[in-house]
C-alpha cells in the first residue's frame, strides 16, 4: 500500500516535470529571438559609440587644428618682412608641435641651388647648399603634400646626431613662392622653398594626420605671407625711387632755371654790349675803305670787316636759335611781295657770286603769285642763308633758284616721307629749290647737316668757318612757318639740292605799285635786278657790300 501510493506521487511528480519542460520550452522558443535582438542592439550601439566618438576626436582635432592655425596665422601676418616671416613660422610650428628642429631651404638666385638660410635652433649649417638635381628634391617638388623623408638625406642634415640612437622622424614639404621677384630664377617655372621638420629623436613619437595637415596649411599660409611681403617691398621701394626721381627733377628744375637765368643776362649782355660796338666796328670799317689807303691797309681793314660780319652774323644767329629754342619767336605775319623778297635776296647773293664767276640763276614759275601774306623777315632769312650756302660752297659752275607752288594733291612727286601737307583754304606752299654744282656732301653727313653746331666731315671737302647754325636756324623757320626742308646729294663734287617748302597765305589782292614792280603773269623770272646803282654800305664774308645788315648770313 505504502509503495503503491509512492509511485503514483513519483509518477504526478515526473508527469508535472515533463509540463514544466515543456512550458519552459515554449517560452524559451519566444525568448531566445529576443536575446539575440537585445544582443544585437548592444553590439550596435556598442559601435555607434565608438564611431561617435572616433568623430568627436577627430572634431576636437580639426578645432585644434583650426586654433592652431588661426594663431600661427596671426603671428606670420603680423609682420610684412620676409625674415621674420620665416622665423617666426619655424618658432611657432616648433612650440605648436614640439619639433626638435625646423628649417627652411631657400632658392639661390644663380637658379641653381637651394640654401639652407633659416633654423630654429641650430645655425651652424646655414648658407650649406644642395643642387636641385637631386632626386629627393624633385620628389619633394612633385609631392602636394609633406612627405617622409630618411634621416641620411642631405636635406635633414641640419644638426649632427650625438650620443643618440633613434633616428627621429622627419618630413618635407614645398612652400610656393607666388610672387617671386626677389627669387630670380633661370627658366624654373614654379619656384619652391622646401620646409624641413624634426620630431624629437628622444622619444617614440610619429608624425600624425593631423600634424600634417597642420604642416601644408601652414605652409600655404607662408606662401600667401610672402607675396604680401613682396608686393609691399616692390610698393615701398617703387616710392622711394619716386622719392628720388622728384628730388632729381626738381634739381634739374632749379639747375634749368639757373641755366636760363644765366642764358638770358647772356643774351642780354650779346644784345646790347656785343652788337652795338659791333655796329660801329664795320660802319667804321666801310668808311675807311671809302678812303685812300694803302694796299696793306686795305687788306687789313678788309679782313676786320669780313670778320666783323661774321661775329655779328653769329650774334644774330645765336639770338634767333634762343629766342626759337625757348618759343619766343613769333612769325611776323603780313602782307608782302613775293617776287620782291626773292629778287633782293638774289641781289645781295649775287655779288658773291659775280667775284666767283659763278651763274646764278632765279626762275619763278608761273604760278608763283606776286604777293602772300606771311613772315617775310623769315622768308628772305631762309633763302639768304640756303643761297648764300650754295654759292659760298660752289667753287665753278652755277647756283639756280627755283621757286614753285607745291600742290598737295600731287605731294608724292616731290615731299619726303616724313612731310605731310595738309591742303587747306586761303593758304598755298611755296616750294624753293637750290641747286648748285659744287663740292656736295657725303650722305652719312646729311643728317647732321641741320644739327646746330655740327659741321660736315673732312671727307666733304668743304671749307666752312662757320658756325654751324644757319641751316639749323632756317630749319626751325620753316617748321615755324608749317613747312619742312631737307638735302640731297650724291656725294663728294657731285652739287648739292636744298628743297624747301613753307606754307603761306593767299593775298586777296595786290596795290598797283606792286603788280608794276614785278613781271606780267605767266613769264618766268631769269636772273636778278640790274646792278646798276648798287651802293656798298657793308662788307660781308668775302669783302663784298650788302645792304641790309638784318639778312647778315649765317655760313
Amino acid at each position: 500500500m505504502h509503495t503503491k501510493t509512492v509511485a503514483i506521487v513519483m509518477t504526478i511528480a515526473k508527469v508535472s516535470c515533463a509540463v514544466v519542460s515543456c512550458a519552459t520550452a515554449l517560452m524559451l522558443v519566444h525568448i531566445i529571438p529576443d536575446l539575440l535582438s537585445v544582443k544585437t542592439r548592444e553590439i550596435f550601439l556598442k559601435n555607434k559609440a565608438e564611431e561617435l566618438d572616433r568623430e568627436m576626436g577627430l572634431i576636437l582635432t580639426q578645432e585644434e587644428t583650426g586654433r592652431h592655425v588661426r594663431m600661427l596665422t596671426h603671428e606670420i601676418r603680423s609682420t610684412l618682412d620676409r625674415d621674420t616671416i620665416l622665423k617666426t613660422t619655424l618658432v611657432e610650428l616648433g612650440r605648436t608641435l614640439g619639433l626638435e628642429e625646423c628649417a627652411l631651404w631657400m632658392p639661390c638666385r644663380s637658379g641653381m641651388n637651394l640654401q639652407l638660410s633659416h633654423t630654429l635652433n641650430y645655425d651652424a649649417q646655414i648658407g650649406f647648399t644642395v643642387p636641385f638635381s637631386l632626386p629627393i628634391v624633385n620628389e619633394v617638388f612633385k609631392s602636394s603634400r609633406a612627405m617622409r623623408i630618411p634621416y641620411t638625406c642631405p636635406l635633414a642634415r641640419i644638426r649632427p646626431l650625438v650620443g643618440r640612437y633613434m633616428q627621429p622622424e622627419i618630413v618635407a614639404l614645398r612652400v610656393p613662392l607666388l610672387n617671386h621677384s626677389n627669387f630670380q630664377m633661370n627658366d624654373w617655372p614654379d619656384v619652391y622653398a622646401i620646409m624641413v621638420l624634426i620630431l624629437p629623436t628622444d622619444s617614440t613619437r610619429k608624425w600624425r594626420d593631423h600634424e600634417l595637415e597642420l604642416v601644408d596649411v601652414v605652409a600655404d599660409q607662408v606662401a600667401v605671407a610672402l607675396s604680401h611681403a613682396a608686393i609691399v617691398e616692390e610698393s615701398m621701394r617703387a616710392s622711394d625711387q619716386l622719392v628720388e626721381q622728384n628730388g632729381a627733377l626738381d634739381l634739374a628744375r632749379r639747375e634749368a632755371e639757373l641755366a636760363i637765368h644765366a642764358r638770358n643776362d647772356f643774351l642780354a649782355v650779346l644784345n646790347h654790349e656785343m652788337r652795338t660796338p659791333m655796329h660801329a666796328i664795320i660802319a667804321l670799317s666801310s668808311l675807311l675803305l671809302e678812303t685812300e689807303l694803302t694796299p696793306d691797309h686795305r687788306v687789313m681793314i678788309e679782313s676786320v670787316l669780313k670778320n666783323s660780319n661774321l661775329l655779328e652774323t653769329l650774334i644774330n644767329d645765336v639770338l634767333d636759335l634762343s629766342r626759337l629754342e625757348d618759343g619766343s619767336l613769333d612769325l611776323d605775319i603780313g602782307k608782302f611781295n613775293l617776287h620782291g623778297v626773292f629778287r633782293e635776296a638774289i641781289d645781295l647773293i649775287k655779288p658773291i657770286a659775280t667775284v666767283k664767276k659763278l651763274s646764278m640763276t632765279l626762275i619763278l614759275a608761273p604760278d608763283v603769285p606776286v604777293c602772300a601774306v606771311g613772315d617775310e623777315n623769315r622768308l628772305m632769312q631762309t633763302i639768304l642763308n640756303v643761297a648764300g650756302n650754295a654759292v659760298k660752297f660752289t667753287k665753278v659752275g652755277y647756283v639756280s633758284v627755283i621757286a614753285s607752288i607745291a600742290r598737295p594733291e600731287s605731294s608724292r612727286d616731290w615731299r619726303p616721307p616724313e612731310f605731310y601737307p595738309a591742303p587747306s583754304d586761303g593758304h598755298f606752299y611755296l616750294r624753293v629749290q637750290v641747286k648748285d654744282s659744287g663740292s656736295g656732301i657725303l650722305p652719312q653727313d646729311i643728317p647732321r647737316i641741320f644739327t646746330k653746331f655740327t659741321q660736315p666731315r673732312n671727307g666733304s671737302n668743304r671749307v666752312n668757318d662757320g658756325a654751324g647754325l644757319g641751316l639749323a636756324i632756317c630749319k626751325r623757320f620753316v617748321n615755324t612757318m608749317g613747312g619742312h626742308i631737307w638735302i640731297e646729294s650724291e656725294g663728294i663734287d657731285k652739287g648739292t639740292l636744298v628743297v624747301f617748302i613753307v606754307k603761306l597765305a593767299i593775298c586777296d589782292s595786290c596795290s598797283t605799285t606792286i603788280a608794276h614792280q614785278t613781271a606780267p603773269k605767266g613769264e618766268a623770272n631769269h636772273g636778278s635786278a640790274d646792278l646798276i646803282g648798287y651802293k656798298p654800305a657793308f662788307r660781308d664774308g668775302y669783302g663784298l657790300a650788302s645792304t641790309n645788315a638784318r639778312y647778315q648770313r649765317s655760313l
